[in-house]
């Protein structure tokens, strides 16, 4: 408990949640409510989630991550017994609610971002700041690291990943100067490799953020697993519940612009198609044209919200 503790003081301060009064509003939390957080990190939306649903708000929260959901038991610690913490994928979410019991539900959010928890654990690969091992797994029990991909994947898969997952213009120079470079062994060293390739930094990211997006996106199947949870969030939502949605980067939006554009249709055959064949009913209603963005403020106060969008729709 001590080690918790000191993990939940240290780490605190540094991971703050994104645009945690639009998610309230978004999920349109009530007293005595049942809400998922399927990336519930260090617990940061699920506070205010827990304090807008008291009292007999309850709340269940899912993560890969173990490390991040110690400092979320300790931050969470006063809403118990109205909290569930479980380890897990949350492409398995249906399963999840269903072994706890918690079907139907009146809110499910998903924060797709890489937490600043994560960022700052050199031992976990995410950084091309701090040194560390390619590793990048949200969960220990994954086997696929970065390294692997990194070192073992040939130039041209690796270039069509790096452009895939990264849209990196420079994904096939990239991939040249990294099969050029093995073995690599720590992600400064991969950092480096991907800035020589793609020359001075022009603009205001790093030239191996888009690289190091994509080896994490491969690592994790983020975008399959993502389109799994999706679906299986529509069907532990109550009518009327909320679905939240956070993302950070373009592909991860698109994925779920396009889920909430489907699931608001009463047909989704091909166009070409004279009569409807699929049977398909709408299982959505979105609430907001577009998304929704952080204030200035908020982008000024916590930079990390700059590329946050939040998309919201409600069970029909």
């Amino acid at each position: 408990m001590l080690v918790r503790a000191k993990v939940f003081e240290e780490h605190e301060v540094l991971h703050v949640p994104v645009m945690a009064q639009e998610v309230v509003r978004a999920l349109d939390v009530q007293p005595g409510g049942r809400y998922v957080d399927c990336t519930v990190g260090t617990g940061g939306h699920a506070e205010a989630i827990l304090q807008a649903a008291s009292p007999g708000g309850l709340l269940l929260g899912i993560d890969l991550d173990v490390e991040a959901l110690a400092v979320a038991r300790e931050r969470l610690a006063p809403f118990l017994p109205d909290v569930r913490l479980v380890q897990g994928n949350f492409r398995d979410l249906a399963a999840i609610c269903r072994e706890y019991n918690f079907v139907p539900v009146h809110g499910v959010l998903f924060d797709l971002g890489l937490s600043s928890f994560q960022l700052a654990r050199p031992e976990r690969g995410f950084s091309f700041q701090l040194e560390g091992p390619l590793d990048m797994r949200f969960g220990p029990e994954q086997e696929t690291t970065a390294f692997e991909i990194v070192n073992g994947l040939p130039e041209r898969e690796l270039a069509d990943l790096i452009w895939r997952y990264g849209e990196e213009p420079a994904a096939r120079r990239i991939a040249r100067a990294i099969v050029r470079s093995r073995p690599i062994r720590t992600t400064t060293q991969l950092a480096q490799v991907v800035a020589r390739a793609v020359g001075r930094n022009q603009g205001r990211i790093h030239p191996a953020t888009k690289t190091f997006q994509a080896l994490r996106i491969a690592v994790n199947s983020e975008l399959e697993n993502l389109e799994m949870a999706l679906a299986q969030a529509v069907q532990v939502l109550g009518k009327g519940g909320r679905l939240v949605v956070i993302s950070y980067h373009s592909l991860e939006d698109r994925v779920v612009k396009q889920f909430i554009q489907r699931e608001s249709r009463d047909c989704i055959c091909p166009p070409q198609v004279p009569r409807c064949r699929c049977g398909h009913r709408a299982t959505l209603r979105p609430l907001v044209r577009g998304v929704i963005r952080p204030s200035p403020q908020e982008v000024e106060a916590n930079p990390r919200a700059r590329s946050a969008r939040l998309r919201v729709a409600e069970r029909v």
